[in-house]
């Protein structure tokens, strides 16, 4: 392993709330389980951290009750904080997860929304570190100030960025500003068709969208190459695209190749999905046993 990830979105608490199937405008469903987590931009770093990266988060976290979550579930995956706590709280994200392992999202935001220049300006970078963005930080205009006054300075650290789903909620001005300091665009399916109006878009080296258990496109050079999934049951899909991106850092933090880095990511997203919660992320050997056990023979 060489340098770190270091994580510039929002570590926030999720109330995963089990349903049937979501109620109807009015109605009222009951809840077959509900936790109380740590979520947002912890569930990729996580993920990346169970791969074997080191791990900084250099966003904002609250004050308070969920501030505590947060940190303690860093805490424990031995991420590393460049911001003390600050007012207010951290915010909360609802997630309801229906029968299908479909999830719906309802946030609010807190204390990670209030990131500065002057904050990221405490991170101590190094040459070989890689900077994730995601696209909720250019929807909180403290955020995204920062960090499009903040990448231009970046002295050769890669850029990966995961526009997420409010990618259509970001101005092309902002968009224009942005992409030229990103190396790694990962997307889902949805997002990926979202970014293709972009202006710039295709100027990005590489460009990945995540197809579900079919795996994954990597783009690069002109040239799109269809990276394996492994189908399974899921259980739970909330937090698949965070584990894919975490452990795709992880693996080019490594030196990997990045089919070779999308591969690993693909597997371990098979295996989060099939457990229920947002931070399912697996560790590395359990990758190398999964694939393993897939290995394809010729």
């Amino acid at each position: 392993m060489t340098g770190r990830l270091v994580h510039t979105g929002q570590a926030i608490v999720d109330l995963a709330m089990r349903v049937g199937a979501l109620p109807p405008p009015g109605g009222d469903v009951l809840a077959s389980d509900v936790r109380l987590t740590a979520g947002g931009g912890f569930n990729v770093m996580a993920a990346a951290a169970r791969a074997g990266a080191e791990v900084l988060y250099a966003g904002e976290h609250g004050t308070g009750r969920f501030g505590d979550i947060v940190r303690d579930a860093l805490a424990a995956e031995d991420i590393a904080l460049v911001q003390p706590p600050t007012t207010p709280d951290t915010g909360v994200c609802v997630a309801l997860v229906d029968a299908t392992g479909e999830r719906t999202f309802i946030t609010e935001t807190g204390a990670e929304g209030t990131l500065t220049a002057e904050h990221l300006g405490r991170v101590n970078l190094q040459n070989d570190d890689l900077v994730y963005v995601t696209g909720y930080s250019l929807v909180r205009e403290s955020n995204r100030d920062a960090l499009l006054a903040w990448l231009p300075e970046l002295m050769g650290q890669l850029v990966l960025l995961d526009p997420g789903p409010l990618a259509g909620d970001v101005s092309a001005d902002v968009w224009r500003g942005l992409l030229p300091h990103v190396d790694i665009l990962s997307c889902n399916a949805a997002e990926a068709r979202t970014m293709s109006t972009v202006d710039g878009v295709d100027e990005v080296p590489v460009r990945i969208t995540r197809i579900g258990a079919e795996g994954c496109d990597v783009s690069e050079d002109g040239v799109t190459v269809r990276v394996r999934g492994f189908p399974v049951e899921p259980v739970d899909t909330n937090g698949a695209g965070d584990t894919h991106t975490g452990v795709l850092a992880a693996e080019l933090l490594r030196g990997e190749d990045i089919l070779v880095a999308a591969e690993r990511a693909n597997a371990a997203a098979a295996l989060a999905v099939t457990e229920y919660g947002p931070a399912t992320a697996p560790k590395r050997e359990e990758v190398e046993k999964f694939l393993a056990a897939r290995a394809v023979t010729h």
